[in-house]
């Protein structure tokens, strides 16, 4: 494989476009899709290669984008719906919950529906509470949902391909501040499969589990640790719905700490489910608590300096990581 530098947004319109040429079927519906912008350029200059039938501009109505997308792959089609905020993708939760995720099962696996929706959240400069929603967890609560957060350009290229043909439902759950960050990404198409995680940095005295934005914050940590000579393993789940309960149960039991990092409110979210898991599988492993590193149970401010306030930061992290060894 050939492989260059290209950004997190960049990877998500190859992958598109390549799916797309692969098969015919593959279609984008999303508000402003076919715009030069094209949701802040992961659908640049698809509406002029394939065309005003299969990349189209949706009215601002969440539920009938949803809806008519899985109409469509009733009829054989592979719809991509994008919506530009998580916040807004709520009001289609009725299709979701109570058809798109049920169909395969109601069915008695005897239909799909394969529609990949791709959904941003918001973070930094003001983003306020309606913009900023981060609600994996939700979603990773259903059954018959995949659930994808890519860190990288590679894994965002790699698990949307995989998501597009897959048969059943998938969310693509992309951090904004990720956009602008580049990684090796082949130029040939592959796919990255669910389920399977990555360790980013080994490391032998803690276990930092961190998903979405919250694994090149994990990096930076970890980073800062290895000066004061605390070696951190940092992995990346890549998806949470299924999620890769090998690679850290391993993890854990090799350095016997655990952290995790969700880029969500710190209740009821992922990190509380692998704190479980670890904690009922892996017990006798732990030599101290494990730590969730997460937002605050509050929305997020709108004013900048609150909003600085509001999100972990990478001294925070380190100082709590540090009082696990005392």
């Amino acid at each position: 494989m050939s492989f260059r530098q290209i950004t997190y947004a960049e990877a998500i319109n190859e992958a598109t476009a390549q799916a797309m040429e692969m098969d015919k079927n593959v279609i984008v519906l999303g508000q402003l899709a076919d715009t030069p912008a094209g949701i802040f350029g992961t659908t640049t200059g698809l509406v002029q290669k394939f065309g005003p039938d299969r990349v189209q501009d949706f009215q601002v109505a969440e539920n009938a984008m949803t809806a008519a997308a899985m109409g469509a792959s009733l009829t054989g089609l592979r719809p991509i719906i994008v919506h530009q905020r998580l916040d807004f993708m709520i009001y289609s939760i009725d299709a979701i919950v109570n058809w798109l995720a049920l169909w395969y099962f109601k069915s008695n696996s005897m239909s799909s529906m394969p529609v990949t929706i791709r959904t941003v959240v918001g973070k930094g400069w003001g983003q306020g509470p309606q913009h900023s929603k981060s609600l994996q967890s939700w979603f990773a609560h259903i059954p018959g949902l995949r659930v994808a957060m890519p860190a990288t350009a590679y894994d965002a290229k790699g698990l949307l391909l995989d998501s597009i043909f897959s048969e059943a439902p998938t969310f693509f759950i992309e951090g904004r501040s990720l956009f602008s960050m580049k990684s090796h990404v082949p130029e040939e198409p592959y796919r990255v499969h669910f389920g399977h995680a990555t360790v980013r940095r080994k490391g032998t005295d803690v276990t930092i589990v961190a998903l979405g934005l919250m694994v090149p914050f994990a990096g930076r940590v970890a980073a800062e640790l290895a000066k004061e000579g605390i070696e951190a393993e940092v992995i990346d789940l890549r998806t949470i719905s299924p999620w890769d309960k090998t690679t850290v149960l391993e993890s854990v039991q090799k350095t016997g700490r655990l952290v995790v990092a969700d880029p969500a409110w710190k209740s009821f979210g992922i990190a509380a489910e692998v704190v479980s898991v670890v904690t009922e599988q892996s017990f006798s492993s732990l030599k101290a608590p494990p730590l969730r590193i997460a937002h605050p149970d509050s929305h997020t401010p709108m004013s900048q300096t609150l909003e600085a306030a509001y999100y972990p930061t990478e001294a925070n992290a380190v100082a709590q990581i540090k009082s696990l060894f005392a």
